[in-house]
């Protein structure tokens, strides 16, 4: 982290934090939802609001993704063939093992120890179970960040124009774009409505998002330099990135549109990645 971070910590971080503490109620764990699109810095945010929970207010926390919830490869493979060739691209809802992320939730909530699945990016598949992570079974509050997290679904009228030139070319009728918003309107409803607490990181456009992770593949590419095969091959080039993002654009548009009226916390991004306003749906600071 950046010399300058203690400061941003300290006008940001820590009263929300402290905000997040002040409603927790030992019997029974807050849920944290995180949202933020991508390279906004969810991860970042919350290992943070994890450790000073811990570290100050002696909350035990568990942090997870959506991420490591997804569909196996096996199983997003069916989806396009049966449904839409874009559901073999991980990342839309749609794309998520909703029932698993539903159990581990009940099970946290329920202070039962339990184990957290883990997603292995560099084969596009779901980690053997040898590999997931332990989770203690006291836990006070449950972090749970994803991009699409608390997300609501559009009207079916605004599904009609194509959002650009994925959906355009590969999605003319709409299916792909339709089951994505039923999927939210049904099988994510159930799950986003286990959050107690919403934050969001929020991007200033979609051109930002679209910079943020490139930087991301950039620093992967450096970081993996001269190691196998498969994990550099799991590393994006531009025209990658370009199509990859493409099936998130849809959605992050109308996230970053209607989920700042209603999230509990927005904490606004400047395009070279600074906080520059932080506010509460409740006006408790």
């Amino acid at each position: 982290l950046p010399p300058s971070f203690a400061s941003l910590a300290m006008e940001f971080y820590i009263p929300l934090v402290q905000n997040i503490a002040n409603q927790v109620e030992r019997d029974i764990p807050l849920t944290i939802g995180v949202n933020g699109a991508q390279g906004t810095g969810k991860s970042t945010l919350s290992e943070v609001i994890a450790l000073a929970l811990e570290h100050q207010h002696k909350l035990r926390c568990a942090v997870l993704s959506i991420d490591d919830i997804y569909l196996t490869k096996e199983e997003r493979t069916s989806l396009g063939k049966t449904i839409h060739p874009l559901l073999e691209t991980r990342g839309v809802p749609g794309t998520h093992d909703v029932a698993m992320g539903i159990d581990l939730l009940q099970n946290l909530k329920k202070k039962q120890s339990t184990t957290l699945p883990v997603f292995d990016k560099a084969t596009d598949d779901r980690a053997p179970k040898e590999k997931w992570k332990a989770c203690s079974d006291k836990v006070d509050v449950i972090i749970f960040e994803g991009w699409c997290m608390g997300a609501t679904p559009q009207d079916n009228e605004d599904l009609t124009e194509p959002c650009n030139e994925l959906e355009s070319s590969e999605d003319e009728d709409g299916k792909w774009r339709t089951f994505v918003n039923d999927q939210l309107r049904e099988k994510y409803t159930e799950l986003f409505n286990m959050l107690d607490y919403l934050v969001m990181l929020k991007a200033p456009d979609f051109e930002c998002v679209h910079e943020w992770r490139s930087v991301q593949e950039d620093k992967l590419r450096k970081k993996h330099a001269g190691t196998s095969e498969s994990l550099s091959n799991a590393i994006m080039n531009p025209d990658q990135i370009k199509r990859f993002i493409s099936h998130y654009e849809r959605l992050t548009h109308w996230i970053l549109k209607e989920m700042p009226q209603r999230a509990d916390c927005v904490l606004e991004l400047t395009p070279d990645h600074r906080i520059q306003q932080i506010s509460y749906l409740k006006n408790d600071l």
